[in-house]
């Protein structure tokens, strides 16, 4: 990381150092999960990795090192559920890409309820982050330069348990509260899908309720 980048961490005072928390983040390239995996306060992060880079020979090596789970995104995969499970059951922490796949278009695209859904289960806080200038690092370094690349992280929150009778629509709701609370901690250019949307400047302003 040190050859490829200049790596900077902003609110680490929200990570707590001890106990079970996720970390949920948005996810651009390749270089997001080793930027987690060398935070200054918890780097002992388990991060849940999509199976699609087990055969990649950088990505893959890395992953099983660190020994993060993997996951199979095209299933319900219940072995992978239950070890991120056993992970916050132990104190530890989890690493979660909400968007669930890497954003082509380099800014957010929508996310996905399984992030809000397993802390909701597993009664864990959140701790979001917004990952920037990852997406042209490798790049850049092909050609010569390092660019600074950021992780911020945002004060941690709890999701309430769904009300039966309108389980989908909480989902979404908790979904787009944890996307809004990752696009509070990125410049505007990063905020793609959800640019606009009147739930970001509140959580800027400390209107953290919801």
């Amino acid at each position: 990381m040190k050859i490829v980048v200049r790596s900077n961490y902003e609110g680490l005072e929200h990570i707590p150092p001890e106990g079970k928390v996720i970390i949920t983040t948005n996810h651009m390239s390749r270089l997001d999960v080793t930027l987690l995996l060398f935070n200054p306060v918890r780097p002992e992060i388990t991060a849940v990795v999509g199976a699609a880079y087990k055969s990649h020979p950088v990505i893959g090596f890395l992953v099983n090192w660190a020994g993060a789970i993997w996951i199979d995104r095209t299933r319900a995969d219940l072995s992978a559920f239950r070890e991120a499970l056993e992970v916050l059951k132990d104190g530890g922490v989890l690493g979660i890409a909400i968007e669930g796949t890497r954003s082509r278009v380099g800014s957010l695209i929508e996310g996905k309820p399984g992030a809000a859904l397993f802390a909701i289960k597993s009664g864990t806080p959140i701790v979001p982050v917004g990952i920037s200038g990852t997406e042209d690092a490798v790049r850049s370094f092909l050609r010569g330069r390092r660019s600074l690349v950021t992780a911020c992280f945002g004060p941690s929150f709890t999701l309430p348990q769904l009300d039966r009778d309108n389980r989908d629509k909480d989902l979404q709701r908790f979904t787009d509260e944890i996307m809004c609370r990752i696009a509070a901690l990125l410049p505007d250019k990063y905020h793609g899908h959800y640019a606009g949307n009147p739930r970001i400047k509140e959580i800027q302003e400390g209107k953290l309720d919801f």
